[in-house]
């Protein structure tokens, strides 16, 4: 028998009997940790850990950028709703803000006897009247441009761009330019050395419309001289009740004048009055007082006969009976009651100009 195969099969036996033998024993108490680990091992446990830590951090830092993204998109409604309830106050505000500067420029108008503003075209909201009369993108923006407004607003398309031009051009035909002064006017002022009025009223169309520049711009200067004249004062004098009263009267002259100013404005003053009127500026201006005052007399009064209610004086009949009921002989002021307070206010204007005019010959001063 071969010795080493023997020896071989002894050692078997006892190794055999040994894990049977611990197998007896108690196993719950573990074997006791290795006293010293290889460096491989300590290397492969520090890199795990190092992997464990990393993918909790990755973890953790997807888990807070999800947070955040749903934060943001939370802000980020709540802004959009504020931003849409400020954008629909901002259109109630801008509405009702129109409607008032509306409401005042009508007043203003009204006061001024301008006429009435066009009102609003509802049809031009309507898809149909914008189809009928469009107009190119290029020559929309060109004329907006020429109106000195922006092309372009933000969030505005063709059509909006379209009503806003149309709302523009309405309105930049229906406002003239008023010009400065006491009575605010549409008639362009005339220079001092071309505010000579003539005698006799012009037949040409465009020197009647120049005509009536010079009138409206002499009435101006004259009141402006004469708001001039009453604030140069002492304070004691215009304190005084015959101050006030002064500067009143001043102050009730401008605003009577102002339905004469609309009338120039308009062209619609009849010869019937505008002749007198004339003929008392021209008078005026030459410093002839007097026979200015007399102008005025005769549009005022009138040169009519008062026949106490006879019709008929006398059994023969006269040359100048007819004389008696002409109606270019009646006194204008008895028309109507603008045209009596703006004549007066004329006479107004004739008193203060011979004061700060005085004429060269004192018997062309009204007494």
């Amino acid at each position: 028998m071969d010795f080493a195969a023997l020896m071989s099969k002894e050692i078997s036996k006892a190794k055999g009997d040994t894990k049977s033998s611990g197998q007896g024993k108690d196993t719950s108490t573990s074997e006791p940790p290795k006293k010293y680990l290889r460096r491989g091992e300590e290397e492969a446990a520090r890199v795990a850990a190092y992997n464990e830590e990393q993918e909790r951090a990755r973890r953790e830092r997807e888990e807070r950028q999800a947070n955040k993204r749903k934060l943001e998109e939370e802000e980020a409604d709540r802004k959009r709703e504020r931003d849409e309830k400020k954008r629909k106050l901002a259109e109630e505000s801008k509405r009702r803000r129109e409607q008032e500067e509306d409401a005042a420029e009508r007043e203003r108008r009204r006061k001024l006897g301008l006429p009435e503003l066009p009102a609003k075209n509802d049809g031009e909201q309507t898809p149909d009247n914008a189809e009928e009369e469009d107009i190119e993108e290029e020559e929309l923006l060109q004329k907006l441009r020429d109106l000195d407004e922006p092309a372009r607003l933000f969030g505005e398309n063709h059509r909006a761009r379209l009503r806003r031009y149309r709302r523009l051009s309405q309105r930049a035909a229906s406002q003239q330019k008023m010009t400065d002064g006491p009575i605010p006017t549409t008639l362009e002022p005339v220079p001092g050395a071309k505010m000579i009025i003539p005698s006799v009223i012009p037949k040409e169309q465009d020197d009647r419309l120049f005509l009536l520049r010079q009138l409206g711009s002499y009435f101006n200067m004259v009141l402006s001289e004469w708001e001039v004249a009453l604030a140069k004062r002492d304070i004691s004098v215009r304190q005084s009740f015959q101050g006030k009263q002064a500067y009143n009267a001043m102050l009730q002259s401008r605003e009577n004048m102002k339905p004469l100013f609309r009338r120039l404005e308009k062209a619609d003053l009849e010869d019937g009055l505008l002749e007198p009127i004339v003929e008392i500026v021209h008078k005026a201006q030459q410093r002839k007082y007097v026979d200015a005052n007399d102008a005025y007399l005769r549009v005022s009064i009138g040169k009519a006969a008062w026949p106490i209610g006879v019709t008929m004086v006398g059994i023969h009949e006269r040359s100048a009976r007819e004389k008696l009921h002409q109606s270019d002989q009646q006194a204008h002021i008895l028309s109507d009651e603008a045209t009596r307070k703006y004549l007066q206010s004329i006479k107004r204007l004739l008193s203060f100009a011979q004061v700060r005019w005085p004429p060269e010959d004192q018997l062309q001063i009204m007494g």
